[in-house]
This record gives C-alpha cells, structure tokens and sequence, in this order.
C-alpha cells in the first residue's frame, strides 16, 4: 500500500511557520505533491531538508537521503512553485508543459516516475493550474491556455498506460470545481472563476474523453463535498462554505487500486497551515 498526498501550502515558508511539520510527523506519505510553494530556492532546500528529518524520525525512511526532493520555482517572484517529495525512488523528471514558455506558466507542472515497493513505475504529477479571474481576460486567457496544453499530455499519458505502460495520477490544485457536489455555493458562483462553465468543461473531457478517473470522488460517491478549500474571509472555514479544488485524477488501472482517502481537515481555524486541507489517497499498487 502506498500513499500520496497532495496539498497546496499558500506558501511553503508560511506553512513552516504555522507547524506544517506537526502535520508531516504524523503522516509522512509515500509521495506528497505540494503547489503554490512560493519560495526562493534555498529556502525550498532548508525546509525540505527539515522535512527529511521528520520522515527519518518517524521511521519512514532510514536516512535523510532517503527522501527524493524535487520542485519547480515560479520564474515569477512570489507565485506558483510546485514540488514533490517521496520516500519512493524517483527514476524520472520532467519540469513543465510543452509549449508553455511564459514565466507565468513556471513552477505550476512537475512530473516524476516512482518505483513502488513491487517495481512497478508510475507517473505522479503534481499540478497547479492558474486560477483565473472572470474579470481578467488575461488571467483567463492563460488559466485556457495551460488547460489545452494539459490536454495533449493527459492524452499522452492515457495512450501510455492503455498500451501496458506506465500508469498516472495528476496530483494538484486545479482551481476547478466539477460540478455543484463540489461547491457549496453552486448559484452565486455560475459566473466566478473556478465555477465558469468552460472550465468545469475540461474536466468532463478529462473524464470522459481522456478515461482518468476522479479517485475522491470515485469514493466517496455522488455526496456533497468533502471540499479542500475555504476562503480566508468571514466564516467560511466554521460554516464549511468550500470548494473542492484539489484533486487526485488517475488512469484506470490505478485508480481501481485506491482504496480509501482523507481530507485532513484541521479541527480548528487557528490550526491551519493553509486555506486548503491536504488530500490523501491510499493505492494498493
């Protein structure tokens, strides 16, 4: 059984002040795919390193080198970054999209191939689509922009594991909730970013069109929410009001090894160390 976790930190250094470490002492999964890092290089290391540390003491790993260590920095300063940490050996990795050259499409794709405990490789992805604005063209411009060009590598990625190769699984922050079971305010929001009918559109293709498999919600059935993410204003985080914009979209093969999930949730308004909840999922690879 392996675990993979996906998360968005809204700042990776904010999250390390906030005690993201309580949080990896007590689970350190087998792959964790993080977004909106937002940090220079050296203090991506520094906290990875601490990271390390935890997953040693823990016993999940024999020594800190134990744990692979990859991420992406936004060439944008205090945007995007995305990264990946795995007890796993990572054989491969592959930064960004192709076709996507901008500084804003940075730090937002990192691919890696994972050998698992039976040698079987898998592709883990963690993502982080822009969010997009409905009153920014540009914005939205781009968030369409890396839509289409996720497309070409989902179709890759699915003709790969179709023909007996390697098996995916998208890990991120897609800034898309699907459809009104993962939205708690579905008719204030038909007009909102994250809720546009064009956007939710990419998903259907990806699940219908492309075959990946929504793992979550393959699980946990057609049931309103759980949601991933609450706004930092008001009540939204005491009165559940939230979006599920963290997903885990996997092909076939292995999304039929999953076999149960977690949206770590934390107890209490203070206790968290980021506007999104942490996503796990256990596969029987």
């Amino acid at each position: 059984m392996i675990s993979i976790t996906t998360s968005n930190l809204n700042g990776i250094r904010a999250a390390n002040r906030k005690n993201v470490g309580a949080w990896v002492d007590a689970h350190t999964p087998s792959v964790w795919c993080m977004q909106e890092v937002r940090a220079p290089q050296k203090d991506v290391d520094a906290i990875f390193a601490d990271f390390a540390g935890r997953y040693v003491r823990a016993g999940a790993i024999d020594s800190p080198e134990g744990l692979c260590r990859e991420n992406e920095v936004c060439r944008v300063k205090g945007r995007a970054g995305v990264g990946l940490v795995s007890s796993l050996p990572v054989v491969a990795v592959r930064h960004g999209l192709p076709g996507l050259d901008e500084d804003v499409d940075s730090g937002r794709w990192i691919e890696t191939d994972v050998r698992t405990p039976q040698g079987y490789e898998i592709t883990v992805a963690s993502v982080y689509v822009h969010a997009g604005n409905a009153d920014d063209d540009i914005k939205m411009a781009q968030k369409y922009r890396f839509l289409d060009a996720m497309l070409v590598r989902l179709g890759e990625l699915r003709d790969e594991a179709a023909k007996g190769g390697r098996q995916a699984v998208l890990c991120g922050d897609f800034n898309i909730a699907h459809t009104e079971l993962d939205i708690k305010n579905a008719k204030g929001n038909v007009k909102h970013a994250g809720f546009l009918p064009a956007e939710r559109a990419y998903v259907d293709r990806w699940i219908d069109e492309y075959e990946f498999v929504d793992v979550m919600r393959d699980l946990a059935g057609d049931i309103q929410g759980p949601y991933t993410w609450w706004s930092q204003r008001g009540r939204a985080f005491d009165n559940n009001v939230g979006w599920r914009l963290d997903y885990q979209f996997a092909t076939p093969e292995l999304a039929e090894t999953a076999r149960g999930f977690v949206i770590d949730k934390a107890p209490t308004y203070d206790l968290r160390w980021s506007d999104h909840a942490p996503l796990t999922i256990s596969y029987d690879v």
